[in-house]
């Protein structure tokens, strides 16, 4: 026996170096390749600043655009940042609950056969382009009925609903099962299980999964120009009409021949650039607090 553990202990130090040398190999195309996605990154935002800076400023934002062949004054894109806002939000509202219910009882309530069947659905979904969705929408709600701000938040919809429902799915799963065996072992009903402790104890990850989906959804062009693209240039908070969004401008300017449009149109990626940028930041900080406070539950 003795003589079978020298005989593995020279063949580990034959093979140490050439495992360090693999090791370390690896490590440095790990770190090169963090740094090509972290320059990648970086190269974008620099790109959109510089060609967007001049164009940066408080008119981008609370003013209309400027009309008329001989177009004076300032100009911005105050009737799009509105439409975003409000199409975004009437999504996340119809999204949101929907997502969160369907998680739940897929954790907590369904058998595993339903369970695996919605699941691979909503992977399916998740999956599907994003034009795809828009003309889905577009022969759903918009032939015959003109375009709309609800068409636009319901396309958008489509988009969150597989991402809010995934990652609630997974934070649900994070929380201990005893707590829920406990709960049940004091004759509390399931369905007040569920929503007096399983719930508070995710609810970062479900916030975590609503700004994530939030993040997706607020550059998505594709499915907005089939839906809601035939727009005015003055501000409307109505969704019963269609609204002007900021990645439809976006669209809309690059295509023009002014080179003051193009200014406007990086400076509008610009803002909605660091929008997403906040967003996922906050995304984060949520999804590592709500981590923590599963952790400490344990």
């Amino acid at each position: 026996m003795s003589s079978h553990g020298i005989t593995r202990a020279d063949m580990q130090a034959v093979n140490l170096p050439r495992r360090r040398a693999v090791n370390r190999l690896m490590e440095l195309l790990a770190w090169l390749a963090a740094a090509a996605g972290v320059a990648f990154l970086a190269l974008i935002i620099v790109s959109v600043a510089r060609k967007g800076a001049s164009e940066l400023n408080l008119d981008l934002i609370t003013k209309t655009p400027a009309t008329g062949f001989i177009a004076t004054g300032p100009s911005g894109l105050a009737n799009a940042f509105v439409g975003t806002f409000v199409i975004v939000a009437l999504a996340t509202a119809m999204a949101l609950p929907v997502g969160v219910l369907v998680a739940v009882y897929l954790t907590e309530f369904s058998p595993p056969s339903i369970r695996n069947f919605v699941s691979v659905s909503l992977d399916v979904l998740n999956g599907i382009p994003a034009i795809v969705i828009g003309i889905f929408v577009y022969g759903l709600l918009v032939v015959g009925k003109g375009q709309s701000g609800w068409a636009g938040a319901f396309a958008l919809a489509c988009l969150m609903l597989p991402l809010v429902t995934r990652t609630t799915m997974e934070v649900l799963l994070l929380v201990p099962t005893s707590l829920r065996e406990a709960s049940l072992a004091l004759g509390i009903p399931r369905w007040r299980t569920t929503l007096s402790i399983v719930l508070p104890q995710a609810v970062g990850g479900i916030l975590t999964g609503a700004t994530l989906a939030v993040a997706r959804v607020a550059g998505e062009t594709a499915p907005l120009l089939f839906v809601s693209s035939i727009v005015g240039t003055g501000v409307s908070w109505n969704p019963s009409h269609a609204l002007q969004t900021v990645p439809v401008a976006i669209f809309e300017l690059s295509e023009s021949a002014d080179p003051n449009d193009h200014a406007r149109a990086w400076a509008a990626a610009l803002v909605l650039l660091l929008f997403i940028l906040l967003t996922s930041m906050l995304a984060r900080w949520l999804a590592s607090r709500g981590r923590r406070r599963i952790s400490t539950s344990r």
